[in-house]
C-alpha cells in the first residue's frame, strides 16, 4: 500500500531547535538549516503551517523563579514565539519562500492576527503560516497551541519535530533498553505518559481524529519524508 501524503499539515518545532546545544538566543546556521527543510518540503506542494516553541528564548517553568508568575510568565513565552516566527518568516523569505506571520497576540505592527479563514486562504496561495503566541491564552503549551491550530485549519496530521527519531518506552538516552514505537495509540501515549506531547494536545488530537507524527528534526529530509507520508519515525492514531 502507498503511504499516505498528506495535502495541509502543521509542523511543531521546539524552540531548542532554533539554537545551540546547552545555549539560548537564535543560531543563523540552524535556522537557516530548518528553513531549507521547511522549504524543500513545501516545494512538494503541500500546504504546511508552523508552531514554534520559545524554549530557546524563555522557559517559564524554569526561568520564572519566584519573582514572576505563571500567567505572566506564560504571557512571556507566547511573545517570545513571536520572536522565533519572525526569524523564522525571515529566512524563508530570503530562500523566496512566501511566508505569514499570525499571531494569537494582536501585533499588528510586524504581524497578522490570527484569522482561521485567512490562515487557509494563505496556504491555498502556497504561502507557509507561522502561527505564534500560542493559544494567546496562559497554562497552555505550544504544542496544544499546534493541536488547536491543526484542528482549526483542517490539516491532515500534526507532525512534531524532535531530537529523536520517534516515541520510545523510556528516555533512549537513559535506557538503551529503550523501544521504539512504530505506531502507537492516543490512549496509551495518554496512559503510559510517555511525554510525546502534553495530556491536553494528545486528547485534543484524539478527539478530532488527527494523526501525530514524530520525527528527528536533525535527519536532512524528514519533515519532507514526513509529509510523503513515509516511515520516518512513529505514528500516533486512534
Amino acid at each position: 500500500m502507498r503511504p499516505k501524503r498528506y495535502s495541509r499539515v502543521v509542523l511543531k518545532i521546539s524552540g531548542e531547535s532554533l539554537c545551540r546545544e546547552t545555549e539560548h538566543g537564535i543560531d543563523s546556521g540552524s535556522l537557516t538549516a530548518i528553513a531549507s527543510e521547511i522549504k524543500a518540503a513545501h516545494a512538494g506542494g503541500a500546504q504546511i503551517g508552523v508552531v514554534l516553541g520559545a524554549g530557546n528564548i524563555w522557559r517559564g517553568a524554569t526561568d520564572r523563579g519566584s519573582a514572576i508568575g505563571r500567567v505572566t510568565a506564560d504571557n512571556m513565552g507566547m511573545l517570545a514565539t513571536i520572536i522565533n516566527a519572525l526569524a523564522l518568516q525571515d529566512a524563508l523569505e530570503h530562500m523566496l519562500v512566501a511566508t505569514r506571520v499570525q499571531t494569537a497576540i494582536e501585533i499588528p505592527k510586524v504581524a497578522e492576527a490570527y484569522i482561521r479563514r485567512r490562515a487557509i486562504r494563505h496556504m491555498e496561495k502556497g504561502r507557509i503560516v507561522i502561527f505564534a503566541g500560542g493559544t494567546g491564552n496562559p497554562y497552555f503549551t505550544t504544542d496544544t497551541a499546534a493541536a488547536l491550530r491543526a484542528v482549526e485549519i483542517e490539516a491532515e496530521a500534526l507532525l512534531k519535530a524532535t531530537k529523536v527519531d520517534g516515541v520510545y518506552s523510556a528516555d533512549p538516552h537513559l535506557d538503551r533498553k529503550a523501544k521504539k514505537f512504530e505506531r502507537l495509540s492516543f490512549m496509551d501515549s495518554i496512559k503510559n505518559r510517555l511525554r510525546v506531547m502534553d495530556a491536553t494536545a494528545l486528547t485534543l488530537c484524539m478527539e478530532n481524529h488527527l494523526p501525530v507524527v514524530v520525527f528527528n528534526l536533525g535527519v536532512k529530509g524528514n519533515i519532507a519524508r514526513a509529509v510523503n507520508g513515509q516511515n520516518v519515525g512513529t505514528i500516533i492514531t486512534e
